[in-house]
């Protein structure tokens, strides 16, 4: 990657459903988190990176450690969604990426957010360095 040049971006639909929504058919705001996420755990996969396998053959596990939102738009029933990743940060024991909801077809920014993701031991929910193999994996993506 040149300098100057922007990471790619991960892109997962999201379409809205009734239980997503409230009475209006609003998106209630705990399920943004969800489909974010969605997205986050698809991202991973992607790149070969199962959640579930990580904690039973590499004994880790990954927790959101801080998550910074901006709703700027409400998603509706009905609504396709496309949810984004974009890696901001690598750290030895975290990550974090930078996330956006965007409403299809016209990509209206409904939902920014900011997400800090810490590597735990699945056993002690200590801190732990994620596995070098890993972590380039990450960085890169």
């Amino acid at each position: 990657m040149t300098e100057g040049e922007i990471k790619p971006v991960f892109a997962w639909p999201v379409r809205v459903y009734w239980e997503d929504t409230d009475a209006g058919g609003v998106v209630y705001h705990s399920n943004y988190l969800r489909f974010l996420e969605r997205a986050r755990s698809e991202w991973l996969r992607e790149a070969g990176i199962g959640q579930h396998q990580l904690q039973h053959e590499a004994g880790i596990v990954f927790v959101v450690h801080r998550m910074d939102l901006k709703f700027r738009r409400p998603a509706r029933l009905d609504d396709l969604l496309t949810a984004t990743v974009r890696t901001l940060e690598v750290r030895s024991v975290r990550f974090s990426v930078a996330q956006q909801l965007l409403r299809e077809p016209d990509r209206e920014l409904l939902v920014e957010a900011e997400v800090h993701v810490a590597c735990l031991d699945a056993a002690s929910f200590r801190p732990r360095p994620i596995p070098e193999p890993l972590l380039l994996e990450i960085a890169s993506r």
